[in-house]
């Protein structure tokens, strides 16, 4: 069974209960033709208004984040270190800027290319375990930013090939790199299938 994710999985409010229940769901993309996917296992969440560690923290609206104030179930891809593109999906109603930070998946579907566009010759953890790594395993770029995952055509998707992750088998962490937000950055909004080798390595 695969079916892609509609419309209305994004744009409940709950951004935390969304970032746990994609866990387990597929991240597709498919350029020139040539798809690739793998099953996530590790996301952030992020709650625009209240959250310091939120692009969006008090509603801040800038060139960057103004794909975060759109309908849940767009792409927020941007620029980290200038180096590595990091792929974000949008959710809630539209101006309710949160969004989940996509960290690892596990690689299923046309490991060759994946392993191509990472210039790596072997299937190992670093193919995918890290948002940097799996944006350029997938394709993905900051160039789609904006773009609509629910879209017919669109070259982003997710899907639910019928996979449950369940509860005890989530790890729930604070998320990284937020040391700058406060109380905020104790907040357990990383989550981790556990037991997987393709998630990103615990802080």
């Amino acid at each position: 069974m695969m079916e892609k994710l509609p419309k209305t999985f994004y744009t409940r409010e709950d951004v935390v209960q969304i970032a746990r229940e994609l866990l387990g769901k597929y991240l597709v993309t498919e350029f020139d033709g040539q798809r690739t996917a793998g099953k996530i296992v590790e996301t952030e969440a992020y709650r625009g208004p209240d959250d310091k560690a939120c692009h969006a923290w008090m509603n801040r609206r800038t060139h960057r984040t103004g794909i975060m104030f759109a309908e849940g179930g767009h792409a927020y891809v941007y620029l980290c270190y200038g180096i590595h593109h990091l792929f974000n999906i949008v959710t809630g109603k539209k101006d309710m800027p949160h969004a989940i930070l996509v960290r690892a998946i596990e690689p299923t579907d046309n490991v060759e290319l994946m392993l191509e566009r990472r210039n790596l010759a072997k299937l190992a953890p670093r193919l995918t375990a890290g948002p940097g790594s799996l944006t350029q395993a997938l394709g993905i770029r900051t160039q789609h930013t904006g773009l609509s995952l629910v879209a017919t055509g669109s070259p982003i998707w997710l899907e639910d090939r019928g996979e449950e992750v369940s509860e005890e088998d989530i790890i729930a962490s604070p998320r990284v790199g937020v040391d700058y937000a406060g109380e905020c950055a104790l907040w357990d909004w990383r989550f981790r299938v556990r037991g997987s080798r393709w998630t990103s390595p615990a802080k």
